[in-house]
């Protein structure tokens, strides 16, 4: 029969209930996820995750197979399959093995119904390898957040040396500071303002003490104004 519907409560009980004995949708052939819990899994996606109060075991199986959501396409498994070809009433042994880890149990030796400690080390396994998928996540290098920003420069008056003041301001270097395209801009009684484009890393460079920097240079500078300032 397999997993006929999985978005409603009926459908969900059967899938909790499922979970309630096993770690993985195909908890008896695979001992880490497989291209079973990406299809179930994908078969939820256009829903909300279980309820935690109502589908305990589903939550707790949808919270940890999120977890793996990058690595989808390595799991073992076909996955060709649909989720209907998982679930009660299938046989997990005509499930695809390929990449499953061979073994062969006594049948003298089999525990139908499990033990404490081997839950508590099924439980131990899942919270070990969850541990780890969010280190190697965290370990990943962060993009850095950018600004662009438009920056209105204004001298003192017409006689200002704009060449030299646009020689000055592009001076200043620093990492995270990348100047771009500038133009003259008049404002009125023959002077005109510099508009220069820039990028900065909003980690490494204080907006305001770059203005203050700019200010610096007295000669040529009266005061500085941020026209626009955007996300990158």
């Amino acid at each position: 029969m397999g997993f006929t519907d999985l978005l409603s409560d009926a459908g969900l009980s059967v899938l909790d209930s499922w979970l309630s004995t096993r770690s993985y949708i195909v908890g008896y052939v695979y001992s880490s996820p497989s291209q079973a819990d990406v299809a179930v899994f994908k078969a939820l996606s256009a829903a909300p995750p279980p309820e935690a109060a109502k589908y305990p075991h589903a939550a707790r199986w949808y919270e940890h197979i999120a977890g793996y959501h990058d690595d989808f396409a390595t799991l073992p498994g076909d996955a060709a399959k649909p989720y209907t070809a998982y679930g009660p009433d299938v046989d997990a042994a005509t499930l695809n093995r390929a990449n499953a880890p061979a073994a062969e149990e006594d049948d003298d030796d089999v525990d139908l119904f499990g033990s404490e400690e081997e839950e508590d080390a099924c439980e131990l396994g899942v919270h070990h390898r969850l541990a780890e998928y969010r280190k190697k996540k965290e370990a990943k290098p962060k993009v850095a957040a950018k600004s662009i920003v438009i920056l209105d420069i204004k001298p003192w008056d017409d006689q200002t040396d704009m060449v030299a003041l646009e020689a000055a301001v592009r001076g200043i270097e620093k990492d995270g500071l990348v100047w771009g395209a500038s133009k003259l801009v008049p404002v009125g009684f023959g002077v005109k303002k510099l508009q220069i484009n820039l990028v900065i890393e909003d980690e490494k460079i204080s907006l305001t003490e770059l203005e203050e920097e700019i200010q610096e240079f007295e000669e040529y500078v009266q005061s500085t104004d941020v026209a626009t300032m955007q996300k990158l």
